[in-house]
């Protein structure tokens, strides 16, 4: 039986389905057929107007942002495909805190909806810090088909690990 390891809170029968995606060599057609474009946000300054752009749309009185960039070291070991900090220097006698989005480079290359997903759900964390009820439900405010397209972005993780698709 093939591991899920991105889709192990799913339920039994999903993950049965993408299996039998898996054994009929079906998984890369159906992410291909439901996902066929690529997006052009591939630089840093074009990622933080993207973000700024829906942070602006939806989360108008959040702590501004200071960076948004691609990273290059997060990846699927350090079980982060986003991460939102909080970087805490001192200037002239007070301390700031800088609000940094940082996203993983693997969303250069994938589908404009997972992009989006990814930097709705970083964004939301600039007002909601734990993934409680409240999170999730902007999460759904800034993108309707967050949950979806979380799960579809699972199947594409997925999909990366077979061998071959990297």
């Amino acid at each position: 039986m093939t591991a899920l390891r991105y889709l192990q809170a799913y339920p039994p029968h999903l993950q049965e389905q993408v299996r039998q995606m898996i054994a009929s060599d079906r998984l890369g057609d159906y992410l291909r057929q439901r996902y066929p474009e690529g997006h052009g946000v591939q630089s840093d300054k074009a990622l933080y107007s993207y973000a700024q752009e829906l942070k602006q749309a939806y989360l108008r009185s959040a702590p501004p942002l200071d960076k948004v960039l691609f990273d290059n070291r997060l990846d699927l070991t350090h079980r982060a495909l986003g991460l939102n900090t909080a970087v805490s220097r001192v200037q002239g006698g007070k301390l700031k805190a800088k609000k940094e989005i940082r996203i993983a480079s693997l969303f250069k290359e994938a589908a404009p909806q997972f992009l989006r997903m990814i930097v709705v759900h970083e964004l939301a964390h600039l007002k909601e810090r734990d993934h409680n009820k409240a999170f999730y439900q902007l999460c759904q405010h800034m993108e309707p088909d967050y949950h979806q397209l979380e799960f579809d972005l699972r199947v594409y993780l997925t999909y990366r690990e077979l061998p071959g698709n990297t």
